[in-house]
């Protein structure tokens, strides 16, 4: 199995062991040997998942203003932990890849493989929530059908993306590619940079 279909096996297996619990605290129950690609793309998507549920709860009309502030940075902070492990998993490719040497011609991608792997991700989160509103029971006929319609897309776009992120993988061990690991660079997060955190004056 090629690296994206294992990714879609292994998100789509997070996804479900999420919905079981279905709780934003739960612990990641991750099955897979510390190390491994399989072990950091399943906490990856579980990752994700919390972080969706956050913002399905956050957008409560009636949410009390203490709480979603208490959410709105729980939010930020998963951002962080994303950004974190996107890197890692990028690191984890640059590492498989170390030893290839580009050929002269060779090209760099607009995306890196982990950016890629990270749509996967929530494309699996995306298909799951969208199946769940086509099994509706008490959702309209004209609801059903929409939903089944953006389903049928999501689907597409999963097999279209696992195609193109497993033709970037040939390209990179064969040369014809290149990556590269850019850090993100995020600056809200960090005191040094954001200037209401260090206390800048107008």
């Amino acid at each position: 199995m090629k690296t994206a279909e294992t990714a879609n096996t292994v998100f789509d297996k997070s996804v479900k062991e999420y919905h079981v619990n279905d709780n934003i605290d739960f612990p990641c129950p991750n099955p897979y040997p510390a190390g491994t690609l399989e072990h950091i793309l399943f906490e990856k998507n579980w990752v994700d998942a919390v972080q969706w549920h956050l913002e399905d709860i956050i957008r409560d009309p009636n949410i009390d203003p203490v709480e979603a502030l208490a959410l709105k940075r729980r939010i930020d902070s998963s951002n962080q932990v994303r950004t974190d492990m996107v890197e890692e998993i990028d690191s984890w490719f640059r590492d498989k890849f170390s030893n290839v040497t580009p050929d002269p011609d060779a090209t760099f991608n607009t995306e890196s493989p982990a950016w890629a792997l990270d749509r996967l991700s929530i494309l699996a989160l995306k298909i799951w929530h969208m199946k769940e509103q086509t099994l509706r029971t008490d959702a309209t006929p004209d609801h059903i059908a929409r939903c089944q319609a953006k389903l049928d897309v999501l689907l597409e776009q999963r097999s279209d993306l696992t195609t193109a992120i497993d033709a970037l993988l040939d390209d990179i061990s064969a040369g014809r590619k290149y990556m590269k690991v850019y850090r993100q660079m995020k600056m809200y997060n960090d005191p040094a940079t954001n200037p209401v955190l260090y206390g800048k004056k107008d």
